[in-house]
């Protein structure tokens, strides 16, 4: 049995899906999000699921969580230690992220050639310097690292002046660049290892208290992974060094949702409609698109990748207020609907009155919208009419908008770059606990089908719960320095002049899988798929002097079972 469990804006929704004979949920829940204790909203989902189900049953749990994101948006990071070395070229200290930030002279060329070692006195005089601000979490970044991460190393061994970094007592945690993927974007790493270390601790923490929360659960034995950003999970303990793929982690299971409720072979729209925001997600013959160079955090580009998801400030608990003549929903959330308890009438009060739905005390939210109502000279019915077709009608531009912008540049879907596509919707999908009460407001602004599945309203949590592992790796051959590298892994062998573009991909797909399965994880053969490969020759003079080879291998997002009935 798989469990599900997606900490949102609002709500933690919570699935327990059986997979015996094909997938079934046979348990579902909602509690409130507590934002200054997320740990109780996750064990409050597992508490009210595990009532209902078999414990023993239970083999595998799936969390998506915005603690990260919540710790960057709130600004409730650790201060971090940023070592970068750049050479000739453009300024390091453009992308400066702290006030810890130090470059090191010192440089490595495209192919992985040091040019010129790094300064140990500036070096030393940046550790010290970061020392006596108090700094425990560092980040190493070189501008090639991805071709040879030396000077990383060097930056790596000088903060942990004892031989064991795993055990090192002068820094608690290191992230080096190259560790996140073989693109040379250097701003791009910047942003990644810092951002990884920023929430380094507050995510550990958390980690540590799920495990302990299972443990006095009686759930010790169950497989614990966190949702990433590219709509994939990552094991428990590999997530503990690389939490910044969590970031966003929420749309992710938006998308992973839908995928497992419905089948979509047309271009189309995804709305997840939740307490807080929208998140709208666009399908490109029936795939959903990616930011293939990685999301923007604030306002810095990160090497993060990320399904291509945009949220609004428009849910239910979304506050209402007249501006005006215009009526105006969101995008701020000032607490629940006045038929949950709160005091401020929301675009769920106001589909109360409509009709459309009947959520808590239906009788509060039709005296609080008359109430102020009357304050703006409008009656309770058109106040609760134009909310609703705001709402509706902000949700239909942000989607034009970013349809918009999808066809500006070339489409990727997760499979593939999609040649000469332009997306044209045939189709809306919505989710999320409004979404049966928003599906006729939607109808009218978007003109489209419009389809509400079956688990509408837990779709987040099914989604996080049937998404499989995702995992990727790039290699780089130079068989003229006869050099073979995988930064990901920091992985490094010598080759013969004689390898080649086959040799590269048959060694690509043996490293992945040796890397999932020490992660515990089965990959069969045709998950494992080879994204890009190239061979370039090198010519020196008048011959040939080797090969510069580049394979990309990945497992690509997807879940393991669809519902039954879908």
């Amino acid at each position: 049995m798989l469990l599900g469990i997606d900490v949102g804006g609002t709500h933690t929704d919570g699935v327990a899906i059986d997979t015996a004979n094909g997938a079934e949920v046979v348990a579902a829940c909602k509690v409130v999000t507590r934002h200054d204790d997320l740990l109780s909203s996750v064990t409050g989902a597992l508490e009210a699921i595990l009532a209902e189900v078999d414990r023993a049953a239970v083999t595998q749990l799936n969390l998506s969580t915005t603690l990260s994101t919540n710790a960057i948006v709130q600004g409730k990071t650790e201060d971090v230690g940023v070592v970068v070395s750049a050479g000739p070229g453009i300024d390091p200290h453009n992308f400066m992220l702290c006030k810890d930030y130090h470059v090191i002279d010192g440089s490595i060329d495209h192919r992985g050639n040091e040019i010129r070692a790094l300064s140990t006195r500036q070096l030393t005089r940046a550790i010290d310097a970061c020392r006596e601000s108090g700094i425990r979490v560092f980040a190493a970044v070189g501008k090639f690292s991805t071709r040879n991460p030396r000077h990383e190393n060097v930056i790596r061994r000088s903060i942990c002046r004892c031989r064991d970094c795993e055990s090192c007592e002068d820094a608690d945690f290191i992230s080096l660049g190259h560790q996140f993927g073989g693109a040379l974007n250097f701003p791009r790493r910047v942003a990644t290892a810092y951002f990884n270390c920023a929430v380094w601790r507050l995510y550990n923490e958390f980690a540590t208290a799920v495990e302990g929360s299972l443990a006095d659960m009686g759930l010790s034995h169950v497989k614990v992974n966190m949702l990433k950003a590219d709509g994939g999970t990552m094991p428990l303990p590999q997530s503990r060094s690389m939490p910044v793929q969590s970031i966003f982690s929420g749309p992710a299971a938006s998308v992973m949702g839908i995928i497992a409720l419905t089948d979509i072979f047309h271009d189309s729209v995804i709305l997840d409609i939740g307490g807080t925001t929208t998140d709208i997600a666009v399908f490109a013959d029936g795939a959903p698109l990616i930011e293939r160079e990685g999301i923007d955090i604030g306002s810095h580009p990160t090497s993060v990748t990320a399904l291509k998801v945009l949220s609004i400030g428009v849910g239910g608990d979304s506050a209402i207020s007249v501006v005006g003549s215009g009526v105006r929903v969101g995008p701020n959330r000032l607490g629940p609907s006045v038929c949950l308890g709160g005091e401020r009438v929301t675009l769920t009060d106001a589909l109360n009155y409509t009709g459309a739905c009947a959520v808590g005390d239906v009788d509060a939210s039709r005296r609080a919208m008359d109430d102020y109502a009357e304050g703006h000279s409008l009656t309770g019915d058109e106040l609760a009419k134009k909310a609703v077709e705001t709402a509706a009608g902000a949700i239909f531009q942000a989607t034009r908008e970013l349809v918009e912008e999808i066809n500006s540049k070339p489409v990727y879907t997760i499979h593939e770059l999609v040649e000469d596509k332009r997306v044209v919707p045939k189709k809306v999908y919505l989710m999320g606990g409004p979404a049966e009460a928003m599906k006729k407001p939607i109808f009218r602004q978007f003109q489209l089908s419009t389809e509400v599945p079956a688990n509408y309203d837990v779709a987040n949590a099914i989604g996080a719960a049937l998404t499989r592992t995702t995992w990727e790796l790039e290699l780089f051959a130079d068989t003229q320095r006869h050099v073979l590298f995988i930064p990901s892994l920091s992985y490094r062998e010598n080759v013969h002049s004689s390898y080649n573009l086959e040799d590269a991909r048959k060694d690509a797909v043996n490293q992945l899988t040796m890397q999932l399965d020490s992660m515990g994880v089965f990959l069969r053969d045709e998950d494992a798929q080879i994204t890009h490969a190239s061979s370039f020759n090198m010519v020196e003079g008048m011959g040939q002097v080797g090969r510069n080879i580049r394979v990309k291998c990945q497992v690509r997002p997807g879940v393991v079972a669809t519902l039954g009935g879908k």
